[in-house]
């Protein structure tokens, strides 16, 4: 296992949460009063990521290095949580959980994808599978949310 990659991946997870967080934020300004069931889920996918951010940050302090704390300029799986930040500003629940499940669809696939890599350590392994697990009932929250919205 190669160090400088398994930082990479976390660093990488660590932007796309931080993404997620600001799109979430984006979305719960958006969301109208029909719809403030949604913040309240918002909010705890917010705070959800803020908390991942922070184990994925102390991972990386663990392995002597530093860890990115902003949010993405680059990068197409990053470009596609922006995409989806803009894009939250649809004013019908179905198009706002639509938008919302395209954004779970790309940190899951990034969960997916880091462990798959097989580069990481056993310890770091258990942490992200213990998060992709939240992020996989996350998603099917707002899909099953989507596929009931008129």
């Amino acid at each position: 296992m190669d160090n400088q990659k398994q930082v990479d991946l976390l660093n990488d997870l660590i932007t796309l949460n931080n993404d997620r967080v600001a799109g979430y934020e984006k979305a719960m300004s958006d969301v109208k009063n029909e719809n403030v069931d949604l913040k309240a889920i918002f909010q705890k996918y917010s705070e959800q990521s803020r908390k991942f951010s922070q184990e994925l940050t102390q991972a990386v302090a663990e392995h002597g290095e530093k860890a990115d704390t902003g949010t993405s300029v680059g990068g197409s799986l990053h470009r596609a949580w922006i995409d989806v930040k803009s894009l939250f500003g649809g004013s019908d629940r179905k198009s706002i959980l639509e938008e919302a499940e395209r954004g779970e669809d790309v940190i899951k696939k990034a969960y997916n994808e880091t462990i798959e890599s097989g580069n990481l350590s056993e310890k770091v392994l258990e942490l992200v599978s213990a998060q992709r697990a939240e992020i996989q009932k996350d998603h099917d929250v707002i899909k099953n949310l989507r596929d009931s919205a008129k």
